[in-house]
């Protein structure tokens, strides 16, 4: 079940708000200009469905950002507890970062762990099958796939480069719950 976990950022003990209801993470995070939302698919998908089936069952709910926001490309990416770069990425995602263009997922199966730095808080917010999370461009934040990442997520792009970041070089992550934790 999604989950909203805001800490102050300068206390990772106690959280100073929390909450596993939809319209409540929503409304929450609409106060710092966070999309989130649940899509569904207009068709089953299956066990390990093909990126080109993902994109196919999402096609309405991504012309639909595409037309609000100018979005130029979206693909699918899948993580397995299998895959031998599973800690080398966890550990880059793990630092904060930001991007010069708005970071969009959409959980098509399994989970993530989105951590955002902002105004005083650190907002992590679960994000799970049918959740779409935007995070502002030059947003400071990071992610943890957790230790054995299992997850398909459509990720969409203004930049057609893709995935571009600018780490910050600060720890605060580490002082954080991890996903599983």
């Amino acid at each position: 079940m999604s989950a909203l976990t805001i800490f102050s950022d300068q206390d990772p003990s106690v959280p100073v708000w929390k909450s596993r209801d939809g319209d409540a993470i929503a409304a929450e995070l609409s106060k710092i200009d966070v999309r989130f939302e649940r899509w569904q698919a207009d068709r089953d998908l299956g066990a390990n469905p093909q990126p080109q089936d993902v994109i196919a069952a999402y096609q309405h709910e991504i012309d639909k950002l595409v037309e609000e926001k100018g979005y130029q490309s979206w693909d699918v990416i899948s993580m397995r507890p299998d895959n031998e770069q599973r800690e080398v990425l966890r550990t880059k995602f793990l630092s904060e970062h930001t991007h010069g263009e708005d970071e969009v997922r959409f959980f098509v199966e399994g989970a993530g762990l989105f951590c955002l730095h902002l105004n005083g808080k650190i907002f992590q917010i679960l994000c799970e099958k049918n959740d779409l999370i935007s995070v502002p461009a030059n947003t400071r934040h990071w992610f943890d796939m957790g230790g054995s990442p299992s997850f398909t997520a459509i990720r969409v792009f203004d930049n057609p480069e893709g995935w571009v970041a600018h780490f910050t070089g600060d720890k605060i992550a580490d002082a954080y719950p991890r996903m599983g934790e």
